[in-house]
């Protein structure tokens, strides 16, 4: 513990010059005003932000990722908390009742609720972030092929369970996404698949322009579809928070907090699924239930703990594991790669000090957003009103500049159009995003630990269930499979009968 303190504060002491405090600043703000903006996710902003710190430093780019995710995830309050809309999915919660809030004339508190929320919330994950990931590096040590294998399909099972309504759709998703990691060479030998004859698809399919696709031009023609109405933004009172709304309510910011961190650690969920939990928690558990939906405090503190909370839960497993609790995460991890960083068991070993250093980073951006939150909130509700006809033509040309950027290849730009077409129509069909990004992101990790398995027992599959750890994962995929397709029953019989 003393060691980690330690490591903690030389994390802090590097980070902290001029440059590096401006960069956090200023990619948390662009994380606010993307987060707020509705139809601009998390996700699209770390994937965009991605494109567009290729040059800099592993640590400085890094820093810069880390905040905007944040700053994100907390800037969806300020449109679903004025405009009923949700600027990222995992805002949606905070409509119910922050939304309820602003008709009573108190969207001021309501934002100042919001902020503290988001800040105790980001704390709160980060000491799990701090105290868990080494703990779970040096278990991580213990797994083997056979267990790597198995986790990795779980997280892509577990992501198509829990988002969207159709587990079934979820899963599809999730298989489609591990088919587009199968294209190009085969890692062992080198024999390329599903490219027939394609020079670009022989190398496979990046994963950054296949993000940018997926929910950066998906999301841009959602919002040609959808046109967005004029918006009329109300006068506000203070956003400063009041004490007793804290101290009244620290029972459910402290099981906030921990729900959303639990939640953000399972592969592949999210902050929308973090913050309805949350959210469901705080009201059974209420003494004024019903008051949610209809202006609660305690709802949209919840909500909101909840959701940043699930931030640094969501990094856990990518530093222990290598696998993405949520679909930001998922870019995130891509950027680890590709600035050098080698996310997995080992980094205990090989960078022990890096896990501090996102922790400190993720300090840098709770500041950042605690700043902008009760500072700046008039100036940034402003970003509200610029119309989508000059924010589209933006975006789409980010899109473009940064897929192509990555290798400076045409064929990238392609792979983002063609993404974009296909994530659109998913989602007009109601197919989730998070298990097809899980499936590219897992896929090579799926398939190089089930093929060293099967060399190490030559051929034998035995080893998957008969070590005790393979064993229990495996387990729990076919025990969530099973349930699920008894529940889809279920529901069919009862809508029949």
């Amino acid at each position: 513990m003393f060691d980690g303190l330690i490591a903690f504060g030389h994390s802090i002491a590097n980070f902290s010059t001029p440059e590096i405090i401006f960069y956090a600043l200023l990619s948390s703000l662009v994380g606010v005003i993307m987060g707020a903006l509705p139809g601009l996710t998390a996700t699209m902003a770390l994937a965009l932000m991605t494109t567009l710190t290729l040059k800099l430093p592993p640590n400085q780019a890094l820093l810069i990722l880390i905040c905007t995710y944040v700053g994100a995830i907390y800037g969806g309050s300020r449109s679903a908390i004025l405009l009923n809309i949700p600027g990222t999915p995992a805002s949606a919660a905070s409509c119910l009742d922050g939304y309820a809030l602003a008709k009573q004339g108190l969207a001021g508190r309501a934002m100042g609720i919001a902020t503290t929320g988001s800040v105790l919330g980001t704390l709160i994950g980060m000491f799990f972030l701090a105290f868990f990931t080494p703990l779970l590096g040096n278990l991580a040590l213990k797994f083997g092929a056979y267990e790597f294998f198995w986790l990795a399909l779980f997280g892509v099972i577990i992501a198509g369970t829990l988002t969207g309504d159709d587990p079934l759709k979820g899963w599809i998703a999730g298989i489609v996404g591990l088919f587009i990691a199968g294209i190009g060479q085969e890692p062992q030998y080198g024999f390329e698949r599903f490219s027939y004859g394609a020079r670009d698809l022989a190398g496979g399919i990046q994963l950054v322009p296949a993000l940018v696709g997926a929910f950066g031009f998906a999301e841009l023609l959602t919002a040609i579809k959808e046109r967005q109405a004029p918006i009329k933004i109300s006068a506000f009172d203070t956003v400063i928070p009041k004490i007793r709304d804290i101290t009244k309510y620290w029972r459910t910011i402290l099981r906030s907090g921990l729900i959303g961190t639990g939640i953000g650690i399972v592969p592949g969920v999210g902050e929308d699924v973090a913050a309805w939990s949350s959210y469901a928690a705080a009201k059974r558990s209420s003494e004024e239930k019903e008051q949610f939906g209809k202006g609660s405090i305690e709802g949209l503190m919840a909500a909101e703990t909840g959701d940043n909370a699930c931030v640094p839960g969501a990094i856990i497993p990518v530093l222990t594991l290598a696998i993405p609790g949520s679909a930001p995460a998922a870019v995130l991890m891509a950027a680890m790669i590709i600035h050098g960083v080698k996310p997995g068991p080992m980094i205990m070993i090989e960078n022990p000090q890096f896990v501090y250093d996102v922790v400190a980073m993720m300090l840098f951006a709770t500041i950042g957003i605690l700043i902008y939150g009760l500072v700046l909130t008039k100036a940034l509700v402003q970003v509200l009103r610029v119309p989508q006809n000059f924010l589209i033509p933006i975006i789409f040309v980010l899109c473009v500049v940064g897929s192509f950027a990555i290798a400076g290849r045409m064929f990238d730009v392609y792979v983002m159009l063609i993404f974009g077409l296909v994530g659109f129509g998913l989602r007009h069909f109601g197919y989730p995003m998070a298990p097809l990004v899980l499936g590219i992101v897992l896929g090579d990790l799926l398939e190089k630990n089930l093929r060293r398995a099967l060399i190490l027992s030559d051929g034998d599959i035995s080893p998957f269930f008969t070590r005790p750890i393979s064993g229990v994962v495996a387990a729990l995929i076919f025990g969530t499979i099973a349930w699920k397709i008894l529940d889809i029953r279920a529901k069919k019989i009862n809508k029949g009968a």
